[in-house]
């Protein structure tokens, strides 16, 4: 009453009325409060999926925004998903720091893995690689750790620069390279730099490197900022 006499700035007086409440009246389900869309099968399936690669959820080719900066690169991740061990294997993708490389990677692993979630894929950054292998050449594992990475379908490494001037990681990296390739799965490597610019790498590593597609991609202008902006406020 307070309430109302306030917005109406009038002396109001408050009639309850008591009714009888019927079938038809009372409601049969109010639901939940709150609810949200339903996952389709492909999501419930992948999700752990992503979770357990540590993949980007958002980092899809459906939120990559295209420019001529970056369209050789998208097309060259879009035609590996396709045919992956055959087209640009390795793929090599090189820029600097936020032009999209690690987004590619993401885009490509969410395709491979909503096309056989059985498939092993591997996704890593060049330091794990090296931690994951000295660790196994300390607890006298190396056997499983060459197993894990020599038998995936699809290998992604993230900054694999920091390989050069480790030589047994090298070594190591240079096997489990023509194994993966021997066996038809897929390599995908970004790095700041093109091969031939990466001091203290191995020649026969570098050629491996250069022996599929070296894509690069350029710092983003104008438009391409606006289009990556207009994403983000969508999400």
């Amino acid at each position: 009453k307070e309430i109302i006499d306030r917005i109406t700035k009038n002396s109001n007086s408050l009639v309850f009325e008591v009714t009888k409440e019927t079938e038809t009246s009372r409601p049969k389900d109010l639901g939940p409060l709150f609810s949200q869309p339903d996952k389709d099968d492909d999501e419930l399936q992948i999700g752990p999926l992503i979770q357990k690669l540590h993949l980007r959820a958002d980092f899809t080719f459906e939120n990559f925004a295209v420019s001529s900066s970056n369209q050789l690169a998208y097309a060259a991740a879009s035609a590996v998903t396709k045919n992956p061990g055959s087209a640009y294997n390795p793929l090599y993708v090189w820029g600097g720091v936020g032009v999209g490389k690690t987004h590619l990677v993401h885009a490509i692993a969410h395709v491979l893995l909503r096309k056989d979630p059985k498939a092993s894929i591997i996704y890593c950054s060049s330091e794990e690689f090296t931690n994951e292998m000295t660790m196994s050449i300390r607890n006298k594992s190396a056997d499983k750790f060459k197993t894990k990475y020599r038998s995936v379908r699809a290998l992604l490494i993230d900054d694999i620069q920091f390989i050069a001037g480790k030589d047994y990681t090298q070594e190591e990296f240079f096997h489990t390279f023509n194994a993966i390739q021997r066996e038809g799965g897929q390599v995908v490597l970004t790095s700041d730099k093109p091969p031939h610019e990466i001091a203290g790498l191995e020649d026969r590593i570098r050629s491996r490197f250069e022996g599929g597609l070296v894509v690069d991609v350029q710092p983003p202008d104008l438009e391409l900022r606006t289009a990556i902006v207009m994403i983000k406020t969508k999400q």
